[in-house]
């Protein structure tokens, strides 16, 4: 069992770890309840963390976490004149897909 990374918070944590597991990386969060604990231990030991099962499964990890991390972002304009900007595919205002 490995650390991967520390995330800033339980909700990203967990969504980093549910989008590792649909890519076949048995990985888990680790550290999720020591938020109650800030103020008593330092704030950078409170963190949730990122863990991978399997030593094999690192480097996998590694990739598709900066991946997931560092998603394009995108500027472009919808048919209906909207300025859509973001890692968005679809209009926010009319719905319309990215062209």
């Amino acid at each position: 069992m490995r650390r991967l990374a520390q995330a800033p918070n339980l909700a990203l944590a967990t969504l980093w770890v549910q989008m590792l597991r649909d890519d076949g990386v048995d990985a888990s969060v680790q550290r999720e309840y020591l938020g109650a604990a800030a103020g008593q231990l330092p704030p950078d030991q409170c963190l949730p963390e990122i863990w991978i099962e399997d030593e094999a499964q690192f480097e996998l990890a590694e990739r598709l976490l900066h991946a997931l991390r560092h998603r394009p972002q995108r500027r472009w304009e919808c048919r209906c004149g909207e300025l859509v900007e973001g890692g968005f595919d679809q209009c926010w205002r009319c719905g319309a897909p990215m062209p």
